[in-house]
């Protein structure tokens, strides 16, 4: 079931990404965070985008949110689309699951540009984006450092029509 997320799934989106933070250049944080700090993430982010999970037999298998994409008012009708599963839940669908409920509710704000980086090489985000009709936008090279090593990132867009 896809639901709104609550302040009560912090522990459980913290463990989810935890998993990336340690274990992948995925996200570029380097730290684990707290459930406390995805506590304040939610207030922030939810009160003005969507955020969701997947959850199945009471357990959290993945989340999506949208987010503002920069602070200036010209990119008001831009956003940015993130989405992380349970890293032993691949491959089931639930990421398409989640980013089409996502992209259902942007359209319904009206947002016009979605944004959404991935660090490469990453097949299966790259896959996934394609899937919902984002076009590679830009490709930066050796941005991120993470792991002794140089990573690239790409930029995925959806014009919203």
């Amino acid at each position: 079931m896809i639901r709104d997320v609550t302040k009560l799934d912090s522990k459980k989106i913290a463990e989810i990404y935890n998993y990336y933070i340690v274990n992948t250049v995925i996200t570029f944080e380097t730290e684990p965070v707290t459930e406390s700090e995805i506590e304040k993430r939610i207030s922030t982010i939810a009160s003005k985008y969507p955020w969701i999970v997947y959850e199945e037999d009471d357990k959290i298998l993945g989340y999506a949110y949208a987010s503002k994409w920069k602070s200036r008012c010209a990119y008001n009708n831009t956003t940015e689309t993130t989405v992380y599963l349970n890293h032993n839940q691949k491959g089931k669908g639930i990421g398409t699951l989640l980013y089409q409920e996502l992209l259902d509710r942007i359209k319904e704000m009206k947002i016009h540009s979605i944004i959404s980086g991935i660090a490469l090489p990453n097949e299966a985000s790259v896959a996934l984006h394609k899937k919902f009709g984002y076009t590679k936008a830009a490709h930066f090279i050796e941005v991120g450092y993470k792991f002794d090593k140089w990573i690239d990132v790409g930029y995925w867009q959806l014009i919203n029509k």
